[in-house]
């Protein structure tokens, strides 16, 4: 009996792994970008800063292609640090191209990081109002309402 119970609660861990999977690499890359939009506003008035970003459609593909517990983790510069779930090699990091060079060679716009800032923080946002409603159904089948 022990066994059977064991077996059924893997496989029920297991369902709702998967059911939750997309939305948690979707929030962790989501958070991640912020970071990277922040930096850039961080530096704008830093001399030959260039302005980095990442394709979010893309990471986020990757991340679901490799399908592992420790699979996706963000680099720390600090042992306290937490781990998070972005990795580098998985999120490559890309510079972007300004629409009008600045004299001390800095690239970034803070129209666009600001913009992109907004844009991301409204998907960050409805993925946190996505999750907590299958969340909420969770529970509920759980409960059996």
């Amino acid at each position: 009996m022990l066994a059977r119970n064991t077996a059924a609660e893997a496989a029920m861990l297991s369902k709702l792994d998967r059911a939750l999977f997309f939305q948690e690499q979707a929030l962790t890359l989501r958070a991640a970008r912020q970071q990277v939009l922040a930096s850039n506003i961080a530096n704008a008035d830093t001399p030959h800063y260039k302005a980095r970003d990442f394709a979010f459609a893309g990471a986020l593909q990757r991340a679901l292609s490799v399908r592992g517990v420790d699979s996706v983790r963000l680099l720390t510069t600090s042992p306290r640090h937490l781990a998070g779930n972005v990795d580098a090699a998985l999120t490559p990091m890309l510079y972007r191209q300004p629409a009008q060079a600045s004299a001390d060679g800095n690239t970034v716009e803070m129209d666009v990081e600001r913009a992109q800032l907004a844009e991301n923080s409204i998907f960050y946002e409805a993925g946190l109002t996505f999750l907590s409603g299958q969340l909420r159904t969770l529970t509920s089948a759980l409960q059996g309402q």
